[in-house]
């Protein structure tokens, strides 16, 4: 094994277990360079904190997102505590590492590998976190946008400017310019924060999502003794119910429930067009 990837070898096991450099080389020395056996080594030698550590969900945590020049970027960074959340050390270092995510076009593994201001890489700073702050911390997901659409962003209970539980993103295909769509953008993404929209209309929903949930209903009206001769046409309606719910074309407006969004977005168009391109919204810890 090479010296270079001996040493991403041990970066690895000290991101995942937290222990020192030292014991971590000889470990991966030993294991000859499986991170798994590597991970059973230390455990046997003793250092029970690093098993006790990688096994803890790191589902607490705080959503960043950068903008510069119309062009967004959002990251959530994970921790084991709300407590370590509200912690500076690790709130600062996440708007440094969202900056970091706009500049490399929120694609994580450059994100991982780009240069803090201490001229240390993302990774090793992150290393170096967990060291002293002594709970498991992951870089767990970024997403991008362009400035060749009109976006716009909100932050559910921020903690600090654009840092909080969960943030979102929203893009507009549209030739209206963007100090005219303020509201709208404004709204539209508090919508989607407060309305959890899992795709933008039924064409982009996941098909193996629709027969899941369409398992599940036929499933449901069997078990409640529904004649077997209406099962079908009762699971279309429940069926149709769950996509206008779960695709944001398709939801009630949240402001004006008697309307759904794709008539909103007429009405703000006017005899111009306004497109919703792509929305993200991330959640602290949802899935985890």
């Amino acid at each position: 094994m090479s010296q270079e990837n001996s040493l991403k070898k041990i970066k690895e096991l000290r991101e995942v277990t937290g222990v020192g450099f030292k014991d971590c080389k000889s470990a991966i020395d030993e294991s000859n360079g499986d991170i798994e056996k590597a991970i059973i080594l230390l455990r046997k030698k003793g250092i029970a904190k690093a098993s006790k550590r990688m096994s803890r969900v790191a589902a607490e945590g705080l959503i960043y997102i950068t903008e510069k020049d119309n062009k967004y970027s959002i990251i959530e960074i994970n921790s084991e505590t709300d407590f370590v959340a509200k912690n500076k050390d690790f709130i600062n270092f996440g708007k440094e590492v969202s900056i970091n995510t706009l500049a490399m076009n929120g694609e994580l593994n450059k994100v991982l590998n780009s240069k803090m201001i201490n001229e240390k890489t993302v990774d090793d700073n992150l290393i170096d976190l967990i060291a002293k702050i002594g709970e498991k911390i992951t870089i767990r997901r970024s997403a991008f946008v362009n400035n060749e659409t009109v976006n716009f962003s909100y932050v559910h209970s921020s903690i600090e400017n654009n840092v909080g539980k969960l943030g979102v993103i929203i893009s507009l295909k549209t030739k209206k310019k963007k100090e005219d769509l303020l509201d709208l953008g404004k709204q539209l993404s508090m919508h989607i924060a407060a309305s959890s929209p899992i795709a933008l209309d039924k064409e982009s929903l996941d098909e193996s999502v629709i027969n899941k949930e369409k398992e599940i209903i036929v499933e449901e009206l069997k078990n409640s003794g529904k004649d077997a001769k209406i099962i079908d046409k009762i699971a279309v309606g429940k069926l149709n119910k769950f996509i206008a719910d779960n695709t944001l074309l398709n939801q009630e407006w949240i402001i004006d429930p008697k309307k759904k969004v794709q008539e909103i977005l007429k009405e703000f168009a006017g005899k111009d067009k306004i497109e919703i391109e792509k929305f993200i919204r991330f959640k602290v810890g949802e899935g985890l």
